[in-house]
């Protein structure tokens, strides 16, 4: 059941009224995805209107990958592409893609490699094809001195194994949308990744993933990059394992572009101001502080102006 707009709270008109906006970066909105294809002029108006400046969107398939780059050239400076094969992509692999993605790579509107990695949990790709694809993007971006953007489930002993070939990796590698255990994250931590955090947040119990990393000082905010994962990873601020606390910090203004744009059935990039606001009540700072630590992490690691 799609999530209803809580008619108690006061939705306000992001044009009209003069609020101050957090400064927002979200490294992750899938734009391409077809739930967007209809009204892709306004969700990103409702973006801008909530405070993110800039989106970027991943890419899982060389098609995913064309199609980022053509729409951000459409949006330029609003969005900015990735050009990568996802692993369950990766029996796609031909011979001719590599010099493919890096000839979209080049582009300046593209600031990363990937999502790349390893999946192991879904049989769409084979362990062989996936470790292959992912060393040879992991090349393309030492190649093309660009970002990588990193995805594992279910094989993190293969993930890091390859990692550590490859060190010292001499670019910045960010774990995409992760949700994965306390351990996994602080080999990653160590080896001096970056964890994009999302509405999953808000899912978390299992005592020993990324809340655990907020409260134990493990992730601290010159690692956190900040993802709507959207159409994905819908941000619950009703969620049960959220305190009453929390909850009642959060700011009219950032519910109102939750409940009025944002469904469990479609995320927007506008939900980032409640994320913001989540983060920054796990790790007792100031929501506008977790804004612009995470976008200047943004800025320094894609290059972005």
């Amino acid at each position: 059941m799609a999530f209803q707009p809580n008619s108690t709270v006061k939705v306000l008109d992001p044009i009209r009224e003069n609020y101050d906006n957090y400064l927002l970066i979200d490294v992750g909105s899938n734009m391409v995805n077809k739930k967007f294809s209809r009204d892709l002029e306004s969700v990103l108006q409702r973006a801008k209107d909530s405070g993110v400046q800039k989106i970027i969107v991943p890419c899982t398939s060389l098609r995913t990958s064309k199609e980022a780059l053509r729409l951000a050239r459409i949006y330029p400076g609003a969005l900015y592409s990735t050009a990568g094969i996802h692993p369950h992509e990766a029996k796609s692999w031909e011979d001719n893609y590599y010099d493919e993605l890096r000839d979209i790579a080049k582009n300046p509107e593209c600031v990363a490699i990937g999502i790349c990695g390893l999946d192991y949990n879904k049989d769409f790709s084979s362990p062989d094809i996936q470790r292959k694809v992912f060393e040879l993007q992991i090349s393309l971006a030492k190649e093309i001195k660009k970002p990588i953007m990193l995805h594992q489930k279910g094989a993190h002993e293969d993930f890091l194994k390859i990692i550590k070939t490859h060190l010292p990796l001499e670019l910045s590698a960010i774990l995409h949308s992760f949700i994965g255990s306390f351990e996994e994250a602080t080999d990653y931590i160590n080896l001096g990744m970056y964890i994009g955090i999302t509405g999953g947040l808000c899912k978390d119990s299992s005592g020993s993933g990324i809340k655990k990393l907020l409260s134990a000082g493990t992730l601290t905010l010159d690692r956190i990059l900040l993802q709507s994962d959207s159409p994905f990873m819908y941000p619950n601020a009703r969620a049960a394992n959220l305190t009453d606390a929390l909850k009642s910090s959060l700011t009219q203004r950032s519910l109102g572009f939750l409940q009025r744009y944002c469904t469990f059935h479609r995320n927007e990039p506008c939900s980032l101001p409640i994320l913001v606001e989540l983060l920054a009540g796990f790790i007792a700072k100031k929501p506008d502080e977790v804004a612009l630590a995470t976008s200047i992490n943004a800025l320094k690691i894609f290059g972005m102006s």
